[in-house]
């Protein structure tokens, strides 16, 4: 490598710091220096990745349409968008068959179409945070209903004295600018993910949160040795915005019992 090579080398590094510094000084902050995370963040969590179709039939298509040509699409009728590639879990052979099992019965087994909560991770970044110095608390606005942590970051150990549920025992602590929470305490009646991914009660999971301008980088990493072969990380984002939560609609289950088959019922976030 020659010096001129090495000097951009270095200017590259030295511009990347700069911007650093730059970043982290622009971040808003509250009084004792944390990143202010106080807001309503958007995250396209509930049922937003439904674009339904009005068919020449009269009928309406949800999900899995036939794109119908481009002339004639209203724009009220646009083809749901593309799916990222799929992030699933990666389990233990001997328990295989049982996800494929959830996953084809999702409609009698899937807690959220239950009115349930979704547990951790699948119920992804908080849609609203009000954060105060030694504690933050999440407002999650879900498609099965309202749902909140309260989470302490003053450093205190995990409690002891709760039952296991589906969103566990979480503490959190900064790590320069990010967010750590890390979560334990888990019952087994919430999912992953979709599409029958179960977890065991020694799921932990710990999540990251990072502003960056109005953008909350979101990650999560679930952890249960006793199905999954290794670690499981999704991550998500979310925009801030000035459209502040109201009441969830209410979750109320009625659409199962006049199911004709057990047909899949995919439902990515």
């Amino acid at each position: 490598m020659n010096s001129h090579s090495i000097l951009i080398g270095v200017g590259a590094v030295l511009a990347s710091v700069a911007a650093s510094v730059v970043l982290a000084q622009s971040l808003p902050r509250l009084p004792d220096g944390h990143p202010d995370l106080n807001g309503t963040w958007d995250n396209g969590s509930g049922i937003d990745f439904l674009h339904p179709q009005h068919l020449a039939d009269g009928s309406i298509c949800v999900a899995g349409c036939d794109a119908p040509p481009p002339a004639a699409t209203p724009a009220s009728s646009a083809p749901a968008r593309a799916r990222p590639p799929r992030n699933f879990p990666k389990y233990r052979p001997q328990y295989l068959a049982k996800v494929a099992q959830l996953e084809k019965n999702q409609l009698k087994f899937d807690p959220v179409l239950h009115c349930r909560s979704p547990g951790l991770p699948r119920i992804g970044p908080p849609d609203k945070i009000v954060q105060q110095s030694g504690q933050i608390v999440f407002l999650y606005d879900d498609v099965s209903g309202d749902f909140f942590r309260i989470i302490p970051t003053d450093g205190r150990p995990h409690r002891k004295d709760v039952d296991p549920s589906t969103l566990g025992d979480s503490v959190g602590h900064w790590d320069g600018d990010t967010l750590v929470v890390e979560a334990n305490q888990f019952n087994d009646d919430s999912w992953l993910t979709d599409n029958g991914a179960f977890h065991s009660t020694e799921l932990t999971v710990t999540e990251r949160l990072q502003r960056v301008g109005n953008t909350l980088h979101y990650e999560a990493v679930a952890t249960d040795p006793k199905v999954l072969t290794e670690p499981w990380k999704v991550t998500r984002l979310a925009q801030l915005t000035d459209v502040d939560l109201v009441e969830a609609t209410p979750c109320i289950d009625k659409d199962l019992n006049h199911v004709v088959d057990g047909t899949h019922h995919d439902n990515p976030r």
